[in-house]
């Protein structure tokens, strides 16, 4: 008997940290109008002529600062995911990764699994808040391959609760790891989410800020922390526009200045660890906060495999 299938989309990450692969990746990438919505005839001159051509060298700088032997982190971090949901699905799915940028693709998994003959497909994509440059572009790609590849079999799409218990679950059981060798609990908590322009949160009646605002309140209350002693911020901004407030760098720059010299950061945004929680945080950020008079710096891994989050994705496989 043919079973479900449960397809999780990740971002996605160049295939080596070359400035041609990055190329690759940042072109596909910052080409998709969901994440970047500006008319073609104004954006691609400036994506092909300016960002492409300068941009590459510095971002595959820092992705060869964090490549492993497994290549990839996000990568090998979402083929492990893959491996325990297999373990944990006792044969009442099966599940693959599609990635919504590079290799293996959404349409060109989409098309194994219609010759594989799977019974149904439900499209997971690997970002708890919701909005249209990650959950809202991966189902769009998987609409459009669907049609495109006339499937005839079901497609489902599903999300992570922001406050799934097993989620936030596996997120709180992240930080108490990685405190437990300190000396002491940290001065203060930074919650940080990727960032997206304020416009697209507002145009969206403000699904995303809400979503990061739910996740925070239900993760400060499973690690029993209190609210004045936290900050929920926004990183990794990209060009001019405004973008969601406060931003992380600013927020770690700032707090030795407020007498704060220990913080853990926390990016429940990011399931799987890559370039935005162990560069721009692990390394830029704790940087940062070392130089303006910070003492102790930890940054809190994913949530990765963690059972109880394991356990959540096989629930949407079957639900």
């Amino acid at each position: 008997m043919a079973l479900p299938h449960l397809l999780l989309v990740n971002l996605g990450t160049p295939d080596a940290p070359t400035p041609e692969s990055v190329r690759r990746f940042l072109d596909e990438f910052l080409s998709d109008p969901d994440v970047i919505d500006f008319p073609k005839w104004f954006w691609q001159p400036i994506l092909q002529g300016i960002i492409l051509r300068t941009r590459p060298k510095k971002v595959a700088h820092a992705y060869e600062s964090i490549w492993t032997p497994e290549g990839s982190p996000l990568r090998a971090s979402t083929e492990r995911i893959v491996a325990q949901l297999r373990a944990e699905s006792n044969g009442r799915f099966t599940v693959s990764a599609a990635y919504r940028y590079g290799e293996p693709s959404i349409g060109s998994e989409k098309a194994r699994l219609k010759a594989a003959g799977v019974e149904r497909i439900v499209v997971v994509p690997l970002f708890p808040q919701r909005t249209s440059s990650t959950t809202g572009t991966a189902f769009r790609r998987a609409f459009e391959s669907a049609v495109s590849l006339e499937l005839g079999v079901p497609v489902i799409d599903r999300v992570i609760p922001a406050t799934d218990p097993g989620y936030i679950q596996a997120q709180a059981d992240r930080f108490f790891e990685a405190i437990a060798d300190e000396p002491a609990p940290p001065d203060h908590i930074v919650i940080s989410y990727h960032g997206i322009p304020e416009r697209y949160d507002r145009n969206e009646r403000r699904a995303y800020s809400s979503d990061c605002c739910h996740t925070t309140t239900a993760l400060l209350e499973a690690i029993k922390w209190p609210v004045e002693r936290s900050t929920l911020t926004f990183q990794s901004k990209f060009g001019p526009e405004k973008w969601l407030t406060p931003a992380t760098d600013a927020v770690l720059e700032n707090l030795p200045r407020r007498g704060i010299k220990s913080v853990a950061v926390i990016t429940p945004g990011f399931v799987t660890d890559g370039l935005e929680t162990i560069e721009e945080i692990g390394d830029r950020g704790r940087e940062s906060f070392m130089e303006a008079g910070g003492e102790r710096f930890i940054r809190v891994p994913a949530v990765d495999t963690h059972p109880a989050f394991i356990r959540s994705l096989a629930q949407l496989a079957v639900a």
